[in-house]
């Protein structure tokens, strides 16, 4: 199934040359935009942020209850200061990208509703403990999404997983949903959607929560499991879909747009 919504994409400033560059041209070089789908800001009835500078870290409570950031220590900074490092080589890159995402993932699964329940030990003795309720199912917006999966199957064996792929059509300027499948059930199901990836205009994941909605998930059981986060991202997210939950590592106004392509070696 797809969808597609209208996009405007950001102008780009570009710096004048040094010497005697005519200003028209300057001004030509100016009005090029930004093609990229995590660059263009959507319309379509969606309500847009005023185009204000955010600062560079915002406190959580700022946005409301239903942004949530993973506790910050030391090292969780560290592996923040790695994945924008851009001396990092791919391969420390993918290491420590898949431990900052599995802390995510880990405190992601503390979001889910749980139910006691009572157990057996090996000693005959009877122990009253948690177990998760029936319904969880992960969602990865391909192709970055992808890099979120290991982390997920690795602490739940047998979730569930579908996937939405999006792209941006260069003449027209819209997100188009390519590809769609998701586990029987969506409708009764809580989704943890995976996209490492929060940027000012939120393109990517606006348009996937869109197609979530169309298959009948309830906005309040979509948790987006996030590793960067914009400020203007959330905010804009969050005006837009204010039932969804985002769960990130940070929100910073520097977010590192080439995770993908640093993750998968395409860059």
């Amino acid at each position: 199934m797809s969808s597609v919504f209208q996009i405007m994409p950001e102008r780009v400033n570009v710096k004048e040359q040094k010497g005697t560059q005519k200003t028209t041209e300057a001004s030509e070089t100016s009005d090029k935009c930004i093609t990229a789908a995590e660059d263009c800001e959507l319309t379509n009835g969606l309500k847009l942020i005023p185009d204000e500078k955010p600062p560079l870290w915002q406190k959580p409570a700022e946005f409301g209850p239903n942004l949530k950031i993973i506790k910050m220590n030391d090292q969780v900074r560290e592996l923040q200061t790695i994945l924008r490092d851009r001396e990092t080589q791919r391969g420390d890159f993918v290491f420590y990208a898949d431990r900052l995402i599995r802390l995510v993932v880990e405190e992601g699964l503390n979001q889910l509703p749980y139910e006691t329940c009572t157990v057996t030990t090996p000693t005959g003795a009877l122990y009253e403990g948690l177990a998760f309720q029936r319904g969880n199912c992960g969602v990865s917006i391909m192709r970055s999404g992808e890099a979120m999966e290991k982390g997920l199957r690795d602490c739940c064996r047998s979730i569930r997983i579908g996937k939405i792929l999006i792209k941006v059509n260069e003449e027209t300027k819209m997100p188009t949903v390519y590809y769609a499948k998701f586990p029987p059930g969506m409708e009764q199901r809580r989704v943890l959607l995976m996209y490492p990836l929060l940027t000012d205009s939120g393109a990517t994941v606006i348009t996937a929560i869109k197609v979530l909605l169309e298959h009948g998930v309830k906005e309040k059981n979509i948790l987006l499991l996030n590793v960067f986060s914009t400020p203007k991202g959330v905010e804009l997210l969050l005006k837009n879909f204010p039932s969804v939950t985002i769960l990130t590592s940070e929100v910073h106004s520097d977010c590192p747009s080439s995770f993908g392509q640093r993750y998968f070696g395409t860059d």
